[in-house]
């Protein structure tokens, strides 16, 4: 498992969301993306996680809800990589994966796109 602080992890997400388009990042809406260490007991081996409504469902009922969460656990993605660079990769594809969600776009079409 590679050892990162959470600074270091951190860090790596930042640079991953800034690597979103500016035409994409200006579209999201009424969301929030979380780090945590470990994602929840019934799903012990994701990366990540999108809980909310894509925009591609809402609608004129879409209004004053809380935000839409990203997850993103730290640790599993940790104890897949070996190197720092194996870390930047998989912190980009799971951060692109979990946004692609938020955008609408399904788990096997981030398939067929190779994101997932």
């Amino acid at each position: 498992m590679l050892e990162l602080t959470e600074a270091e992890f951190e860090r790596l997400v930042s640079e991953a969301i800034d690597e979103i388009p500016p035409e994409l990042a200006e579209m999201m809406d009424n969301v929030v993306i979380l780090i945590e260490d470990e994602p929840p007991e019934d799903a012990p081996d994701v990366l990540g996680l999108y809980e909310g409504t894509p925009l591609t469902e809402r609608g004129e009922w879409y209004t004053g809800v809380l935000p839409d969460t990203i997850r993103l656990f730290r640790l599993p993605i940790l104890r897949i990589c070996d190197t720092p660079d194996d870390a930047v990769e998989e912190v980009l594809i799971t951060v692109v994966h979990e946004v692609a969600h938020h955008f609408g776009i399904d788990d096997e079409r981030l398939h067929q796109l190779g994101w997932s």
